[in-house]
């Protein structure tokens, strides 16, 4: 490991603890699977996370009368975590600078990294696709809203509070925690009477007022990302999934050769390139705690 001049920065170290928690503070703001979904630690070779499924009700017993088994179903969902990366070319006056300019500097690409690390979270939750090619990914599989076969498909309509209404009845006995809208729905929402109000004025103007009926919501064009077709999802985002990272964010500074694969060697253009590394897991415990309205 090589060390430069101020002993701040170093080819494979990792980002300062108090650094890493403003950045996912950062992410929370920026993604509505952070916002609506509970986090959880993630270890790097994955969770087990164990799921009952208890189809019968709680039995009444009289005095003296005997005990009967419930139906149970143990089913462990895996909460395997995968690696998302950004990098991005500087000056090298990086190398040179002083130790608070480096943290300067340092700050201001953990913010944006925070921002693409956000979007990237509600890309591959949504729609289980590579958020920089919007391929389909081996690695999420039907770990996503749009692969999971059990999330209700709703066929979106002219009416979008009655697509909301389908989506909330698709869910059967779960609650719903959570709404994911994207842009354009919650606009077509804003005009929408009941009676003589208008309760959804909020989302007029691009606004994203935080709740919907009382209930977590957010606005994000994540939901409508590489035209999938998604105007909304609606579930149980508090109990039916989870998400998390390692803590350990690999922050590696590359001063040689071209790691871009750009064409242009760093050297040759005074240049160094900052790259970052995250491992992010997330779980959909059950596919039916959700709708997709599309």
């Amino acid at each position: 490991m090589s060390v430069y001049n101020t002993g701040v920065v170093s080819k494979g170290t990792i980002f300062p603890a108090e650094l890493v928690t403003e950045m996912f503070n950062k992410v929370k703001g920026h993604s509505s699977i952070a916002r609506l979904a509970a986090q959880t630690p993630v270890a790097f070779n994955g969770n087990d996370i164990m799921t009952f499924a208890m189809e019968d009700e709680v039995a009444l017993l009289g005095e003296n009368e005997s005990k009967s088994a419930g139906s149970v179903v143990l089913a462990p969902v895996q909460m395997k975590p995968v690696k998302v990366e950004y990098g991005a070319r500087v000056s090298d006056e990086f190398l040179y600078a002083s130790e608070e300019k480096q943290i300067d500097m340092l700050k201001d690409f953990a913010e944006g990294y925070a921002k693409k690390v956000a979007r990237g979270l509600d890309i591959m939750v949504m729609h289980g696709v590579n958020p920089r090619t919007g391929s389909a990914a081996s690695q999420i599989g039907t770990n996503s809203l749009d692969t999971n076969t059990d999330v209700t498909a709703v066929t979106a309509t002219s009416a979008p509070l009655a697509d909301l209404e389908s989506a909330v009845a698709a869910i059967g006995d779960y609650d719903v925690t959570g709404y994911a809208l994207g842009k354009t729905f919650a606009a077509s929402l804003a005009p929408v009477t009941v009676g003589q109000t208008v309760p959804f004025a909020a989302f007029m103007l691009g606004g994203n007022p935080g709740a919907l009926n009382g209930i977590p919501a957010d606005v994000n064009n994540t939901v409508e990302f590489n035209s999938s077709g998604i105007s909304a999802y609606v579930g149980d985002f508090a109990n039916a999934l989870k998400w998390g990272y390692a803590k350990e964010i690999p922050l590696e500074v590359i001063p040689y050769g071209d790691p871009d694969n750009s064409g242009h060697d760093l050297k040759g253009f005074n240049q160094v390139y900052l790259r970052a590394e995250t491992y992010i897991g997330w779980g959909i415990l059950d596919g039916t705690a959700f709708a997709r309205i599309a």
